[in-house]
């Protein structure tokens, strides 16, 4: 059999979850299956090319809900999980009992695993490392901002590629995740390399965000539209500004101009805003604590836009500053 396994790309979760998924499929619906991976994006006016549907069974995890007929297997943990209520209704008249959906999940790995185990028989046991870590990354459990910005455990390193790295390197590392160590995989030869070389980017990308910082009451902002850097490690802004409640950043991916929203994981008061409701008003979506809107490419100027549009909302309506950029 084979099977066409669609994952949120560039995302540690997003990984963790394919290989979840493959790991109970072969152990529970087919040993003998194939799988073909693909990678998915989050874009202005997403549409799923329902061509690319070509297995014998189709799925997609950790990504919002495609209504296709062709679709067989879905899990998803976030809010913003369907692209219209034709979707939600799609999925709500599903049953086939392979389709699920629980927001309240930090991580989809998780999730498929809960799932897999309790209406599947699935054993899980022999995952708990990579369930776990999926579950720390993607739910922002870190001890503090230092230990998520200096990346020592092997599962970081993994993340550091896994979000900075084309699409072949994924498609390397996921068949890997149930079979080795976390370590044994970051250990790697070329994942060592490729890490030496991100992380010296990361290194650089700190002072880049320091420089192009303001703060308006607990809300940070900044602009990366016009640097090399296309995404950054989310922590970065509660390391270098322990006291921002929220971050608004500005990016120029290529093929999309990218708004991330965040919230300060240690914050000493809960933030009052959900993210996802608020990147929703604006085509995106997200989690409560964390959100992001795609807008077509060079679409940066009406970005930048929406941006400060949403640091002052988050600052509580007060006027929003153009920041300065060094």
């Amino acid at each position: 059999m084979y099977v066409r396994l669609f994952h949120h790309d560039r995302c540690f979760d997003g990984a963790c979850s394919a290989a979840i998924f493959a790991d109970f499929f072969r152990k529970q619906v087919d040993s003998s299956a194939e799988f073909g991976l693909g990678g998915l994006f989050h874009q202005a006016k997403q549409q799923f090319d329902v061509s690319r549907f070509d297995g014998d069974q189709n799925v997609i995890v950790d990504f919002k809900y495609c209504g296709s007929s062709k679709l067989t297997w879905w899990f998803d943990h976030h809010q913003s999980a369907f692209l219209s209520k034709e979707d939600e209704q799609h999925f709500r008249d599903d049953h086939s009992g392979k389709k699920f959906y629980d927001p309240s999940y930090r991580s989809c790995t998780k999730f498929i695993a809960h799932v897999a185990s309790e209406k599947f028989g699935y054993d899980a046991s022999a995952q708990e490392e990579l369930i776990r870590w999926a579950d720390i990354i993607d739910g922002a459990q870190y001890a503090s901002a230092k230990e998520a910005v200096e990346m020592v455990a092997p599962a970081m390193k993994l993340t550091l590629v896994l979000e900075a790295s084309e699409e072949s390197m994924t498609s390397k590392i996921i068949p890997l995740m149930t079979s080795k160590s976390l370590e044994e995989i970051a250990s790697l030869p070329e994942i060592q390399a490729s890490f030496e070389h991100l992380y010296q980017r990361h290194v650089e990308s700190i002072d880049i965000i320091r420089k192009r910082s303001s703060l308006r009451d607990t809300v940070l902002y900044f602009d990366l539209s016009d640097t090399s850097l296309a995404g950054y490690n989310k922590f970065i802004p509660y390391y270098l500004f322990p006291e921002s409640t929220y971050t608004v950043s500005v990016a120029d991916a290529g093929f999309r101009a990218k708004i991330s929203v965040g919230s300060n994981p240690w914050a000493t008061e809960e933030p009052a805003h959900n993210l996802a409701t608020l990147c929703e008003r604006y085509g995106g979506g997200g989690h409560a604590r964390v959100g992001a809107i795609s807008y077509g490419a060079g679409e940066i100027e009406r970005a930048r836009e929406t941006a400060l549009k949403i640091v002052q909302e988050l600052a509580g309506n007060a006027p929003a500053d153009t920041p300065t950029q060094s």
